[in-house]
């Protein structure tokens, strides 16, 4: 069986490899009409005003504390059991996250918000954990208490909805990201939705000054689809051959890491922000015309998981489930045994309260015991995958592994 990932181009059909390859000999890779048409179908799908779309999800926060004139040490309320893509940002900014800890559905605890509320806190930034959404209504009204900017990470939840309303419409502000984990993916890229003109004209300020990435970084994105799905994915347990081919071609820069080194210790490459190149406007275009299919499908496959081995929350119709997180005490061991049967569970969310794990926390400001249910979650949760090309007989598999082991 070809290896089953949760990361590595989890989304990608051959009509995306193939779109990939064609646009390796393009001439039109940084502008074209592609980014245009793209923005469009994404403001007309949400019914936002103004949408701006970049080259990641980070580049996207970045440029939205930077419109809301964040500075030297605003506050920042972000959740415990989060990404350093969140948090290096504000720090970019000489902000400082203020960490809340989270509920049992994985989303910032609003029962804890207004006591870390101070006259330094500028925003609070509500991360829709693996598609899930938060509380947004109620941390809406906090928001509205306090003066304070309501920002939506819906880096996990494109296409989630909260009473009946898509995710990223409810707060002042929102971004979202087609990384190559995420809900659909053109390898790096993201976009911000506004209904707000003054904000609109804030972020195009700030927007107006980025330039776009150089043909090489663009042509490292553009080589992960097609490099993980014809050699590295199937032959990765294959005498280890597809790890060897992944990093080799990380070493010899013909891919890109979804993580840079300097990530880790609080700090973001030159290459955020920039703009969204043509070429990856028009990948992710092209599964932008598949949300639907691919949410239903994580929505099929998350109430099999939960019919069959249960999990951590009930299952909402509104959530879209880009991953089906479980709470185990040997995680190693199942992630060990898996990787057995060509099944990669391994995907940075697990160990540490800010992924990936390898993460320093001091630079992150973080410090050990405020979050401690995302601390022990963090230890105890294992992620199943939902994504498109999980059959009903792999999901079917990973259950009968998964009853045996635990």
């Amino acid at each position: 069986m070809k290896t089953i990932s949760i990361s590595l181009s989890p989304n990608t059909e051959k009509d995306d490899v193939c779109l990939a390859f064609k646009e390796l000999f393009s001439s039109k890779k940084i502008k074209g009409e592609h980014v245009e048409k793209f923005e469009n179908n994404f403001k007309n799908y949400f019914n936002f005003d103004f949408v701006f779309s970049l080259n990641s999800g980070r580049s996207c926060l970045l440029l939205i504390l930077e419109a809301l004139n964040i500075k030297k040490d605003d506050e920042i309320i972000v959740q415990g059991f989060t990404c350093n893509a969140v948090i290096n940002p504000i720090l970019k900014t000489n902000a400082r996250p203020i960490y809340i800890d989270i509920d049992d559905a994985l989303n910032i605890d609003i029962s804890k918000i207004e006591k870390k509320i101070t006259k330094k806190t500028k925003a609070i930034i509500v991360q829709h954990t693996f598609g899930m959404p938060g509380k947004i209504k109620e941390i809406k009204k906090i928001c509205e208490k306090y003066d304070l900017f309501l920002i939506e990470d819906c880096a996990h939840a494109l296409g989630a909805k909260y009473d009946n309303k898509y995710c990223g419409t409810f707060g002042d502000i929102s971004f979202f990201s087609f990384g190559r984990d995420k809900v659909i993916s053109s390898v790096y890229g993201g976009m911000i939705g506004i209904n707000n003109l003054k904000l609109k004209e804030k972020v195009e300020k700030e927007y107006k000054k980025l330039k776009y990435p150089d043909k090489k970084w663009i042509n490292r994105q553009l080589m992960h689809p097609i490099l993980m799905n014809l050699f590295v994915l199937p032959l990765y347990n294959f005498f280890n051959v597809g790890k060897i081919i992944l990093e080799l071609s990380i070493r010899l820069k013909i891919l890109s890491k979804s993580v840079s080194s300097p990530e880790y210790k609080g700090e973001l490459p030159d290459y955020f922000p920039k703009r969204m190149p043509n070429s990856l406007a028009k990948l992710a275009n092209n599964q932008f015309n598949k949300l639907d299919k691919f949410n239903n499908h994580r929505r099929k496959i998350a109430k099999y998981y939960k019919k069959n081995i249960g999990g951590v929350f009930d299952i909402n119709d509104g959530a879209i489930y880009l991953k089906y997180p479980i709470l185990v005490n040997e995680g190693d061991e199942i992630i060990k045994e898996f990787s057995k049967f060509n099944i990669m569970l391994e995907d940075g969310w697990r160990k540490k309260v800010i992924a990936p794990p390898k993460t320093d926390l001091c630079k992150m400001n973080y410090i050990k015991g405020e979050c401690k249910t995302a601390e022990e979650i963090s230890n105890k949760i294992l992620i199943l995958p939902t994504h498109i090309n999980i059959t009903e007989d792999i999901a079917e598999k990973i259950v009968y592994l998964l009853k045996s082991l635990i």
